[in-house]
């Protein structure tokens, strides 16, 4: 399994990669392989905040239904489009073209907060 050591994570599974004030999020490789085939991303297209803890979407597999949860606070720059054709992304790239929304960071210091790859994969048991 894969655990990048450029990303920050969260005890929820989400990923964040930080690129100066910015920041992409999508979920872990971990999490995609607990959920199985991932069938259905929903996100509002209206969404312009995303607040730390809070769930932003959803993400709908064969075996469940589980929420995307904001790993830091922003403003919501994008969302990847891909994902509405093509939701399988997600499982077979999590960490490239299976991201799923683009932000700008309301304040870079609650990176902190998350975890590193070390701490992830204690996290997991891996």
């Amino acid at each position: 399994m894969n655990f990048p050591e450029n990303l920050k994570y969260t005890k929820e599974h989400e990923w964040l990669l930080v690129e100066g004030n910015f920041g992409k999020i999508g979920i872990t490789e971990y999490a995609q392989s607990e959920l199985g085939d991932v069938v259905f991303v929903d996100i509002d297209p209206n969404i312009s905040e995303i607040k730390n803890g809070e769930a932003f979407g959803t993400i709908e597999a064969v075996k469940t239904v589980s929420d995307i949860y904001a790993p830091v606070n922003g403003k919501v720059i994008e969302l990847n489009k891909s994902l509405s054709e093509s939701p399988e992304l997600i499982n077979s790239d999590p960490y490239g073209a299976g991201w799923m929304a683009r932000i700008e960071l309301a304040n870079p210091e609650e990176v902190s907060n998350l975890l590193d790859s070390n701490a992830y994969k204690s996290l997991v048991g891996q």
